[in-house]
Protein backbone atom coordinates (compact mmCIF):
# COMPACT_ATOMS: atom_id res chain seq x y z
CA UNK A 1 0.00 0.00 0.00
CA UNK A 2 1.34 3.18 -0.86
CA UNK A 3 2.16 5.66 1.75
CA UNK A 4 0.16 9.10 1.98
CA UNK A 5 2.03 12.48 1.30
CA UNK A 6 0.77 16.07 0.48
CA UNK A 7 1.94 18.49 -1.66
CA UNK A 8 2.55 21.84 0.01
CA UNK A 9 2.77 25.11 -2.52
CA UNK A 10 2.80 28.02 -0.12
CA UNK A 11 3.54 27.76 3.76
CA UNK A 12 3.49 24.00 4.07
CA UNK A 13 7.21 25.07 2.19
CA UNK A 14 8.00 26.74 5.68
CA UNK A 15 8.79 23.88 7.50
CA UNK A 16 8.86 25.48 10.95
CA UNK A 17 5.02 26.21 10.49
CA UNK A 18 4.30 22.44 10.56
CA UNK A 19 5.83 19.24 12.32
CA UNK A 20 5.40 16.44 9.07
CA UNK A 21 8.11 14.33 8.86
CA UNK A 22 10.15 12.97 5.80
CA UNK A 23 9.76 16.20 3.58
CA UNK A 24 11.20 16.05 -0.09
CA UNK A 25 11.50 19.02 -2.92
CA UNK A 26 9.11 18.14 -5.41
CA UNK A 27 7.57 19.76 -8.37
CA UNK A 28 3.99 19.86 -9.93
CA UNK A 29 3.18 20.23 -13.34
CA UNK A 30 -0.04 21.69 -14.39
CA UNK A 31 -0.62 23.51 -11.37
CA UNK A 32 -0.19 27.44 -10.74
CA UNK A 33 -0.30 29.47 -7.30
CA UNK A 34 -2.56 32.23 -6.83
CA UNK A 35 -3.94 34.23 -4.87
CA UNK A 36 -7.26 33.54 -3.91
CA UNK A 37 -10.17 34.30 -0.47
CA UNK A 38 -13.07 32.13 0.75
CA UNK A 39 -16.05 32.87 3.13
CA UNK A 40 -14.42 30.83 5.02
CA UNK A 41 -11.11 32.95 5.76
CA UNK A 42 -11.20 36.75 6.47
CA UNK A 43 -7.94 37.19 4.39
CA UNK A 44 -6.57 35.91 0.77
CA UNK A 45 -4.57 32.52 0.70
CA UNK A 46 -2.98 30.41 -1.85
CA UNK A 47 -4.25 27.99 -3.78
CA UNK A 48 -3.50 25.93 -6.66
CA UNK A 49 -5.08 25.90 -9.84
CA UNK A 50 -4.75 23.76 -13.24
CA UNK A 51 -2.86 25.15 -15.14
CA UNK A 52 -1.16 23.25 -18.09
CA UNK A 53 1.80 25.95 -18.69
CA UNK A 54 2.87 25.97 -15.61
CA UNK A 55 4.85 24.16 -13.09
CA UNK A 56 5.57 24.90 -8.97
CA UNK A 57 8.02 23.92 -6.85
CA UNK A 58 6.77 22.16 -3.14
CA UNK A 59 7.65 19.88 -0.85
CA UNK A 60 5.87 16.79 -0.06
CA UNK A 61 5.56 15.28 3.31
CA UNK A 62 4.38 12.35 4.87
CA UNK A 63 1.01 12.62 6.48
CA UNK A 64 1.70 11.04 9.80
CA UNK A 65 0.05 7.65 10.19
CA UNK A 66 -1.43 8.33 6.60
CA UNK A 67 -4.15 9.91 8.14
CA UNK A 68 -5.82 12.96 6.49
CA UNK A 69 -7.67 14.11 9.75
CA UNK A 70 -5.48 16.71 11.38
CA UNK A 71 -4.12 18.28 7.51
CA UNK A 72 -7.50 18.18 6.69
CA UNK A 73 -8.24 20.63 9.49
CA UNK A 74 -5.43 22.26 8.93
CA UNK A 75 -6.56 23.18 5.33
CA UNK A 76 -10.29 23.35 5.90
CA UNK A 77 -10.91 25.67 3.04
CA UNK A 78 -9.58 23.92 0.95
CA UNK A 79 -10.55 20.31 -0.91
CA UNK A 80 -7.70 17.69 -1.04
CA UNK A 81 -6.93 16.48 -4.87
CA UNK A 82 -4.87 13.51 -5.73
CA UNK A 83 -2.31 14.39 -8.35
CA UNK A 84 0.53 11.66 -8.13
CA UNK A 85 0.98 11.06 -11.68
CA UNK A 86 1.70 15.00 -11.45
CA UNK A 87 4.20 15.11 -9.32
CA UNK A 88 8.14 14.56 -9.76
CA UNK A 89 10.29 13.80 -6.76
CA UNK A 90 13.00 11.49 -5.75
CA UNK A 91 11.19 9.35 -3.64
CA UNK A 92 12.36 5.50 -4.18
CA UNK A 93 8.79 4.14 -3.33
CA UNK A 94 5.74 4.81 -5.29
CA UNK A 95 3.30 7.77 -3.21
CA UNK A 96 0.09 8.79 -2.85
CA UNK A 97 0.13 12.84 -3.22
CA UNK A 98 -2.67 15.09 -2.68
CA UNK A 99 -2.86 18.94 -3.34
CA UNK A 100 -5.23 21.44 -1.56
CA UNK A 101 -7.00 23.41 -3.96
CA UNK A 102 -9.93 26.12 -3.65
CA UNK A 103 -11.90 24.74 -6.76
CA UNK A 104 -13.81 27.20 -9.13
CA UNK A 105 -16.98 28.64 -7.33
CA UNK A 106 -15.52 28.78 -3.93
CA UNK A 107 -13.20 31.21 -3.89
CA UNK A 108 -13.08 35.19 -5.09
CA UNK A 109 -10.35 37.64 -5.86
CA UNK A 110 -8.59 39.52 -2.33
CA UNK A 111 -9.52 42.98 -2.31
CA UNK A 112 -8.96 45.46 0.28
CA UNK A 113 -11.62 43.40 2.91
CA UNK A 114 -9.80 40.36 1.98
CA UNK A 115 -5.96 41.39 1.73
CA UNK A 116 -2.54 39.08 0.79
CA UNK A 117 -1.10 39.47 5.02
CA UNK A 118 2.38 40.24 4.34
CA UNK A 119 3.16 38.34 7.48
CA UNK A 120 2.20 35.07 6.12
CA UNK A 121 4.25 35.93 1.96
CA UNK A 122 7.24 36.61 4.08
CA UNK A 123 6.70 32.70 5.90
CA UNK A 124 6.16 31.32 2.74
CA UNK A 125 9.05 33.26 0.80
CA UNK A 126 11.50 31.98 3.93
CA UNK A 127 10.50 28.75 3.29
CA UNK A 128 11.46 28.49 -0.23
CA UNK A 129 14.25 30.24 0.52
CA UNK A 130 15.70 27.96 2.59
CA UNK A 131 14.79 24.94 0.55
CA UNK A 132 15.34 26.24 -2.44
CA UNK A 133 17.37 29.48 -2.47
CA UNK A 134 16.82 32.74 -4.60
CA UNK A 135 16.36 31.24 -7.79
CA UNK A 136 13.41 29.17 -6.27
CA UNK A 137 12.15 32.76 -4.46
CA UNK A 138 12.17 33.91 -7.87
CA UNK A 139 10.19 31.07 -9.17
CA UNK A 140 8.10 30.88 -6.37
CA UNK A 141 7.01 34.86 -8.11
CA UNK A 142 7.05 34.15 -11.51
CA UNK A 143 4.52 30.89 -10.67
CA UNK A 144 1.68 32.80 -8.52
CA UNK A 145 -0.88 34.90 -9.86
CA UNK A 146 -2.64 37.56 -8.57
CA UNK A 147 -0.34 39.84 -7.61
CA UNK A 148 -3.22 42.75 -8.10
CA UNK A 149 -4.37 41.39 -4.61
CA UNK A 150 -3.75 43.97 -2.32
CA UNK A 151 -1.23 43.30 0.44
CA UNK A 152 -1.72 44.35 3.56
CA UNK A 153 1.40 45.23 6.12
CA UNK A 154 1.28 43.69 9.17
CA UNK A 155 4.92 42.37 9.27
CA UNK A 156 5.38 44.46 12.46
CA UNK A 157 2.66 42.98 14.00
CA UNK A 158 1.51 39.96 12.59
CA UNK A 159 -2.07 38.34 11.99
CA UNK A 160 -1.20 35.35 10.59
CA UNK A 161 -0.47 32.83 13.40
CA UNK A 162 2.31 31.01 12.13
CA UNK A 163 4.32 33.87 11.29
CA UNK A 164 7.84 33.61 11.05
CA UNK A 165 10.64 37.11 11.34
CA UNK A 166 12.57 37.55 8.64
CA UNK A 167 15.99 38.75 8.75
CA UNK A 168 17.09 42.24 6.92
CA UNK A 169 17.86 40.57 4.07
CA UNK A 170 15.25 37.91 3.62
CA UNK A 171 12.71 41.27 4.11
CA UNK A 172 15.15 42.91 1.37
CA UNK A 173 14.48 39.89 -0.66
CA UNK A 174 10.56 40.04 -0.28
CA UNK A 175 10.51 44.00 -1.04
CA UNK A 176 12.39 43.49 -4.52
CA UNK A 177 10.10 41.23 -6.01
CA UNK A 178 6.92 42.58 -4.73
CA UNK A 179 8.45 46.62 -5.69
CA UNK A 180 9.27 44.67 -9.15
CA UNK A 181 5.35 43.46 -9.59
CA UNK A 182 4.29 46.86 -8.28
CA UNK A 183 2.22 45.74 -5.89
CA UNK A 184 -0.65 47.91 -3.59
CA UNK A 185 0.39 48.02 0.23
CA UNK A 186 -2.41 48.76 2.91
CA UNK A 187 -0.89 50.62 6.42
CA UNK A 188 -2.27 48.46 9.05
CA UNK A 189 -3.79 51.21 10.63
CA UNK A 190 -5.69 51.04 7.26
CA UNK A 191 -7.00 47.90 7.53
CA UNK A 192 -10.57 46.64 7.26
CA UNK A 193 -11.95 46.87 11.12
CA UNK A 194 -12.34 42.66 10.94
CA UNK A 195 -8.88 42.17 10.57
CA UNK A 196 -7.99 44.90 13.24
CA UNK A 197 -6.80 43.58 16.35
Amino acid sequence: MHQNYFFGYGSLVNRATHNYGRTRPARLTGWRRIWRHTDLRPVAYLTAIPDPSCAIDGLIAHVPEDDWTALDAREYAYDRVLVCDHVHHDAPTPLNIAVYTVPDGKHGAPDAEHPVLLSYLDTVVKGYLEVFGRPGVAHFFDTTAGWSAPILDDRTAPIYPRAHALSREETALVDTHLDALATTRIPLCEAHPSLRR
